[in-house]
């Protein structure tokens, strides 16, 4: 009987791992008769997102060979899902928005949010109060209010919510928003200061918490819905501008006995509640001290990061990144902060500038990245305002002075990105034969396939597309960036 019953059992379990394997079999692809669209920005060129005249076509090819250089896509195999690629919507922005002309406001919105005219941005991020690209800082309550009783958000009517209602109108009436705080009150603090570090007082980590539920309602109340939150902007950096520091385990606890419970109990356990939202280098230490302690980790959906870790001299770590995802699968990443700093009207047209986002962005979406924010989405002639003179470049900034819009080439390196992956994309594999080809690909809710190629050199490169069996050959261009849209 015994061995019946195991017989049985073996038998059941083959069948169930057969079925198992079964459903998870690839769905098949072909790329014979597809036509591929070529959308290419070069430096030294006119070529800015610009369309090939003539569309790529396949041919049967079994076996590349190594004297081959080739960009292999597999859309049979698929990661994560893309929620959006977007910018900050920072006071800075809103005032400088303020003082264009209103045809060149109506050039911007445009610009980021059409979809078919411009760059078809979907995510934004704002802060809690203010930050360094403020004029000045402020919060939205009385001081030693602990009651929040005089909490009011009117600071930012004026120039702010105006700029991101407009924004939100021209993305269709939805953006995934996130939203940072960058310090407590001072007088929550122990340095009494918004500036410099300091940490939050034990005794006001409930009005703190209490303090992000408040600028949430009021933001809806608004018509302006907030998708999440990150607990504090840098956790780790004594800044001159507005700044506060948790340790890990500070942020653990904050969250575990705080934060975590205080949108619980106001019903907005669905906000998306994002830990760390600073640099890649202590990334996986910030992870594992957030997500190995269940009573925490229930709470928080994912974590953040920025790009700054180069100023110690590391160069990027998305090898960070990749170990977290790997770590921890269940828990999602979002790229939350990244401009080129120490701005100079000079260097507008630099070509460093946008080949910097394309490094990050096909770096951070093959570790396993679902969103992606660009810092400020538009800066004045100065790279600012900015209240303590730190300031940096935007992909568009709005030149007071005549009223002009100046692109950088930033905005159209994200542009190859956010024009073409659309929201609800699935990440699929690629890998590339050459090193100086870097590339990423995702296949869109409508079936058609987005891949990106980039080359830093100044090195022309002939290369083909491999699919399935299927070539289509092109050239990548010098320092350019290409989006390969396979239909």
């Amino acid at each position: 009987m015994q061995k019946f019953l195991f017989a049985g059992l073996l038998t059941l379990g083959l069948s169930s791992a057969g079925l198992a394997q079964k459903a998870a079999q690839p769905a098949p692809y072909s790329a014979a008769g597809r036509k591929v669209t070529v959308y290419t920005t070069a430096q030294g060129t006119k070529q800015r997102l610009t369309a090939s005249p003539t569309a790529l076509t396949f041919q049967a090819q079994a076996q590349p060979l190594e004297t081959q250089p080739t960009v292999f896509v597999d859309p049979t195999h698929a990661f994560q899902t893309m929620i959006g690629i977007g910018g900050a919507m920072t006071d800075a922005a809103a005032e400088t928005f303020a003082k264009m002309p209103k045809a060149q406001q109506q050039e911007f919105l445009k610009a980021y949010f059409s979809p078919t005219d411009g760059i078809g941005y979907t995510l934004a991020r704002t802060t809690i109060h203010s930050s360094d690209f403020s004029t000045g800082s402020y919060t939205y309550i009385t001081d030693g209010d602990s009651k929040l009783k005089s909490f009011s958000i009117d600071h930012d009517r004026k120039y702010r919510l105006p700029f991101i209602k407009q924004c939100l109108a021209a993305a269709g009436g939805q953006l995934t928003m996130h939203v940072s705080p960058w310090s407590p009150p001072a007088w929550m603090k122990t340095n009494n200061s918004m500036l410099q570090g300091g940490q939050l007082k034990p005794e006001f980590r409930q009005p703190w918490a209490d303090y992000y539920v408040k600028f949430i309602q009021a933001y809806e109340q608004e018509g302006v819905p907030i998708w999440g939150l990150t607990t504090q902007n840098e956790p780790m950096a004594k800044q001159k501008w507005e700044s506060c520091l948790y340790t890990a385990e500070d942020e653990r606890d904050f969250v575990k006995n705080f934060l975590g419970p205080t949108l619980k109990k106001a019903g907005m356990g669905d906000k998306k509640l994002i830990g760390w939202d600073h640099n890649r280098d202590l990334a996986f230490q910030r992870a594992t001290t957030l997500f190995d302690d269940p009573e925490a980790s229930k709470y928080f959906w994912g974590l953040g990061f920025h790009w700054y870790e180069t100023w110690t001299g590391s160069t990027m770590q998305f090898d960070n990144i990749r170990r977290v995802k790997e770590t921890y699968p269940d828990k999602h990443l979002i790229f939350t902060e990244g401009c080129v700093e120490n701005f100079q009207f000079s260097g507008i047209n630099d070509w460093r500038l946008g080949e910097r986002y394309g490094y990050s962005m096909i770096n951070d979406f093959n570790a396993g990245t679902e969103a992606w924010t660009d810092w400020n989405i538009l800066l004045d002639e100065t790279g600012g305002p900015n209240h303590v003179g730190n300031f940096c470049y935007a992909p568009i900034h709005g030149d007071t002075r005549s009223g002009q819009l100046l692109y950088t080439n930033s905005y159209y390196y994200i542009g190859h990105f956010s024009k073409f992956i659309r929201p609800g994309a699935k990440r699929v594999a690629t890998a590339s034969s050459r090193d100086i080809l870097q590339t990423t690909a995702f296949q869109n809710p409508d079936g058609s396939v987005a891949v990106v190629v980039m080359n830093t050199t100044a090195k022309p490169l002939d290369f083909q597309l491999w699919v399935q069996g299927q070539a289509a050959p092109t050239t990548s261009p010098a320092h350019s960036i290409m989006t390969m849209i396979v239909k």
